[in-house]
C-alpha cells in the first residue's frame, strides 16, 4: 500500500499539522529500504520529531537507522544550520575587524532571516545531491506544515531571482558573497523541484474539510512554481464497526462526507488511502504495519493497554476560561504543534468572551490559518483579522520607502528597493504586525492562533533579537521605562499562553519542547488544553475504543507531570465551524450529546 506506487528520487510529503506526514514520510522510506533501496529520510521541520518516531538520536549528517540496513535519517537543525552560516560569512574578516566589530557583525547575523536563509541552504544541497557524499535512490523529505513548508519550496526561486537582480548586498544576511558563493546550489535545487521526473509532492491529509481545504489550497500554490507532479493521500480512513454507535457513525460520516465534496484542485491528483490505526506510529513495527492492508495489522499491539470506554472526569475548556480573569484587556496566545487544533481552541475562546461581553480582537499569525472560516459569522464585541504575510510585507516596504526615500538620490532608492526585495523583509514585516498585536492587547483582549511550532519559534527568536537591540544602547536608567513585546510576553498578568495538544505521544512531545523553549525564553505557559479525546467519549466501537485507551496514558501524563492547569476537550462529532458549534465546543457537547 505504497502511497507513490512509482517513486521519484525526491519525494515530499506535505500538508496541514496532525494529517500524519511524519508518520507516512517514514513508513514510505522503510518500505523503500526494505525493498533494498538506498533511502535518506530528512525532516526539514524546525519542530522534527524523527529522532522519537525511529528510535534513534539523529543530527545534521546522515545516521543510520538501526533495524533498517538501507535507511538513513538526519535533521535540518535550523540552529546549527546557522551556526555554520554566521561562521562562513564571518571568517574573512577575522583578521580585518576588531573583537567589538565582529562581536556586532555575529549579532546582526542572529535573527529569524539569518536562521531561515541557513536552513535553506542545507536544504538545497540535499534536494540537488551536492551535500551527500554517497548517492541515494530515494532522498524522503519529512516537512513541516503546510504554511511553512511552501515558504520553504518558494524559496529555490525567490533566493534565485533575488540573487540575479541583486548586485550589491543582503543587509539581514551579512555580505553578499556569502550568498552568491551558494547561488549554483540554489538554481539547482530549483532544477530539481519543478522536474517530474526528479520530485513528487505527496500532499497528505485526514478525511476532512479543514485539512483537504488545506491540501487543495497547497495543490494551487505549488503548480503556480511550477511544481506539478503531485499525489494526494488520504490518510486515517474510518469505516466504523457498530453504526449504532453515534461517536462511531459520525466519526465516520465526517470522513465519508469530506472525500464526497473533494475541493477541484485535488480531484484530477492520483489518490490513496490509509486506514485509521488504533495504536500509536512509535517505533519501526507500527511504522511497518501502517502501510500493510491486512487484518492482521489491527490485532493489538505488544504492550498495548487494554479498551476502556470510561469516559474522563476533567475541567472542561469552559472551566479554563473562568480562571483567565483577563479584565477586559491582555492577550492570550494559542500555540502547539500544527494540527492539534489551536485554531478551533481560539475561536472558541474568542466566540465565548465575547458571548460573555468582553470585546476581543481574534487574529492568527500562521500563514495556513482560517480564523475567519471557523468563526463563519458575525457576533457583537468580536473582531477577527489576520497577519496577511503579502500585505504586511507591502505595507513595510512602503512605510520604508516614505521614510527614507526622500532623502536619497535616484541610486540610493535603487539600492534600498534592490535590499527590500530580499526574501528576508517578510519576516521582519510579519514581526512588526505582531508587535503591534501585542501592544494593542494593553487596552482590549487580544486571542492569538499562531503558527506551528517551528514557525511561531522563529518569530518568537526575533522578538527576542528585538528586544536585546532596543536595550543594548540604553542606560539603565532609561530601560525602566521601555517595555518591549518580549517583556509582555513574559508578563503573565498581561499574557497567558495556552498550549494545545493532542493526547498522542508526539503532540505531546512537541508541546513539552515548546514548553522548554517558551521557559528559556523567560514565558512560562498558564495551561494545557488537550483536544480531541476520544477517551472522553463514550464510544463502544472496538478500534476507538483502543486509541482512547492509547490516549489515557498521555492524559495523565499532562496532568500529573506537565502541566499546573489543564482543560479536556472530547472529540465531538459536529466540527467545530460557526458560533453556535464553537460554545457548544467550549462546552465539550456535540450532536452525539443530542
Amino acid at each position: 500500500m505504497l502511497p507513490v506506487p512509482d517513486p521519484t528520487r525526491n519525494l515530499f510529503f506535505t500538508g496541514k499539522g496532525g494529517v500524519g506526514k511524519t508518520s507516512l514520510a517514514c513508513a514510505t522510506a522503510l518500505h523503500l529500504a526494505e525493498a533494498g533501496k538506498r533511502v535518506l529520510l530528512v525532516s526539514t521541520d524546525p519542530a522534527s520529531n524523527l529522532d522519537q518516531m525511529l528510535g534513534v538520536p539523529l543530527g545534521q549528517a546522515p545516521t543510520p537507522v538501526p533495524g533498517a540496513s538501507t535507511l538513513w535519517a538526519m535533521n535540518i537543525d535550523p540552529d546549527r544550520a546557522a551556526e555554520d552560516y554566521r561562521r562562513r560569512v564571518l571568517e574573512p574578516y577575522a583578521g580585518q575587524r576588531t573583537p567589538d566589530e565582529l562581536a556586532t557583525m555575529r549579532e546582526q547575523l542572529s535573527g529569524a532571516c539569518t536562521t531561515e536563509i541557513a536552513a535553506f541552504d542545507r536544504f538545497a544541497g540535499l534536494l540537488g545531491g551536492k551535500d551527500l557524499e554517497v548517492p541515494f535512490d530515494h532522498v524522503v523529505f519529512d516537512t513541516a506544515p503546510t504554511g511553512h513548508t511552501l515558504r520553504l519550496l518558494q524559496l529555490p526561486r525567490a533566493w534565485t531571482t533575488f540573487l540575479g537582480e541583486n548586485e550589491h548586498g543582503a543587509s539581514c544576511l551579512g555580505p553578499h558573497s556569502g550568498l552568491t558563493m551558494r547561488q549554483e546550489r540554489f538554481e539547482t535545487a530549483l532544477s530539481a523541484l519543478v522536474d517530474p521526473a526528479h520530485t513528487t509532492i505527496v500532499l497528505v491529509s485526514r478525511p476532512n474539510r479543514s485539512a483537504l481545504r488545506e491540501a487543495a489550497r497547497t495543490a494551487g500554490e505549488l503548480v503556480a512554481l511550477g511544481v506539478s507532479n503531485q499525489r494526494l493521500v488520504l490518510n486515517g480512513v474510518f469505516h466504523a464497526a457498530d453504526p449504532h454507535d453515534a461517536i462511531a457513525a459520525a466519526f465516520e460520516a465526517r470522513g465519508r462526507d469530506a472525500i464526497a465534496e473533494l475541493p477541484s484542485e485535488l480531484r484530477p491528483l492520483p489518490r490513496s488511502e490509509v486506514p485509521l490505526r488504533p495504536y500509536d506510529m512509535v517505533g519501526l513495527d507500527a511504522l511497518r504495519a501502517l502501510l500493510r492492508d491486512d487484518a492482521a495489522n489491527d490485532e493489538p499491539a505488544p504492550g498495548e493497554p487494554p479498551a476502556d470506554a470510561t469516559a474522563l472526569e476533567l475541567p472542561s475548556l469552559e472551566s479554563l476560561i473562568d480562571t483567565l480573569a483577563l479584565e477586559g484587556r491582555g492577550l492570550v496566545m494559542v500555540m502547539g504543534k500544527g494540527g492539534v487544533g489551536k485554531t478551533t481552541v481560539a475561536a472558541a475562546i474568542a466566540v465565548e468572551l465575547a458571548s460573555r461581553g468582553v470585546h476581543v480582537h481574534l487574529s492568527t499569525t500562521d500563514p495556513a490559518a482560517h480564523v475567519a472560516s471557523t468563526v463563519a459569522g458575525a457576533l457583537p464585541n468580536l473582531e477577527v483579522g489576520r497577519i496577511d504575510p503579502a500585505a504586511e510585507t507591502k505595507a513595510y516596504v512602503d512605510a520604508i520607502m516614505a521614510r527614507r526615500g526622500p532623502s536619497l538620490d535616484a541610486r540610493g532608492r535603487e539600492l534600498l528597493e534592490e535590499d527590500l526585495r530580499s526574501p528576508c523583509t517578510e519576516e521582519v514585516a510579519v514581526f512588526h504586525a505582531f508587535s503591534r498585536l501585542v501592544a494593542s492587547s494593553r487596552k482590549g483582549v487580544v486571542v492569538l492562533d499562531t503558527a506551528p511550532t517551528g514557525h511561531t519559534l522563529l518569530l518568537l527568536d526575533a522578538t527576542g533579537s528585538y528586544h536585546r537591540d532596543v536595550l543594548r544602547g540604553m542606560t539603565p536608567g532609561v530601560r525602566g521605562s521601555v517595555t518591549t513585546p518580549l517583556m509582555r510576553l513574559r508578563d503573565p498578568e498581561a499574557t497567558k499562553v495556552l498550549l494545545v495538544t493532542l493526547p498522542e505521544p508526539t503532540p505531546v512531545s512537541e508541546a513539552t519542547h515548546l514548553r522548554d523553549d517558551l521557559r528559556r525564553a523567560g514565558i512560562e505557559p498558564f495551561a494545557w488544553v488537550i483536544n480531541g479525546c476520544l477517551a472522553a467519549t463514550p464510544t463502544r466501537d472496538p478500534l476507538l475504543r483502543r486509541r482512547a485507551a492509547a490516549e489515557r496514558r498521555w492524559i495523565e501524563h499532562v496532568r500529573g507531570e506537565l502541566a499546573t492547569r489543564v482543560a479536556i476537550v472530547p472529540w465531538v462529532p459536529d466540527e467545530p465551524v460557526g458560533v453556535d458549534r464553537l460554545r457548544a465546543f467550549v462546552r465539550g457537547r456535540g450532536a452525539a450529546d443530542r
